[in-house]
């Protein structure tokens, strides 16, 4: 189909777009090798650091089949464009839709729990042991949570191009730096404080139910 609509290979796309995933995740994801390296326990040094480069393997596994669902759709758009002319037309309507959606996602709550679950996924806790199918699975897991809470920015980068060397510096940033960021806790709001207006507000009330006399 690529012949006809001038889209890329498969192949050729993949491979373009593992060599931007690669350096766009690597900054978030080392600080996952590193504590998972520093997690196992009981196996040799040599050992070790190849599960390490395993969970990387799944982690990295999961954006590939992305990005085949990537291209897939690109190919299938380029079709619709060539069959029915009011795609194109449509496009950038579509394109500026995406990127309001985009941004509301990066302010909700959902992505937050989403980010708090990243941060949370690390402890030795939750890894099956040192084994080959645990580490790999340990990398898909991550993986996969990544590309929830990250698919907004991706998916903006998409529509803006990929080919756009700041965007994607700029999207590099915001996903390192929300993942890297320290989780934020919020204390209980304390009952007893109660602010300015509320205060005078019930002073009023009491001087109206009590007059002077």
């Amino acid at each position: 189909m690529h012949h006809h609509t001038g889209h890329p290979g498969v192949a050729a796309y993949l491979g373009m777009w593992m060599l931007m995933m690669v350096p766009m995740m690597l900054p978030s994801l080392v600080p996952v090798l590193v504590r998972y390296r520093r997690s196992v326990r009981g196996v040799g040094e040599m050992h070790a650091y190849g599960l390490t480069g395993l969970v990387m393997a799944g982690y990295f596994a999961v954006w590939a089949v992305i990005g085949i669902g990537v291209w897939v759709a690109g190919a299938g758009i380029k079709e619709a464009e060539m069959r029915w002319g009011w795609v194109g037309e449509w496009k950038s309507v579509g394109v500026l839709v995406v990127l309001i959606l985009a941004g509301m996602v990066q302010v909700s709550e959902w992505k937050a729990r989403h980010l708090a679950h990243w941060r949370r996924m690390e402890p030795a806790g939750d890894l099956t042991g040192p084994t080959i199918p645990g580490a790999f699975n340990h990398g898909l897991r991550n993986g996969l949570q990544c590309s929830v809470s990250c698919g907004n920015l991706m998916l903006a980068l998409l529509c803006i191009g990929m080919m756009n060397v700041v965007a994607m510096v700029v999207v590099t940033i915001m996903i390192a730096a929300e993942r890297l960021a320290p989780t934020q806790s919020h204390p209980p709001r304390n009952p007893a404080r109660r602010s300015p207006v509320t205060t005078l507000g019930q002073r009023r009330m009491m001087f109206h139910s009590n007059p002077v006399r």
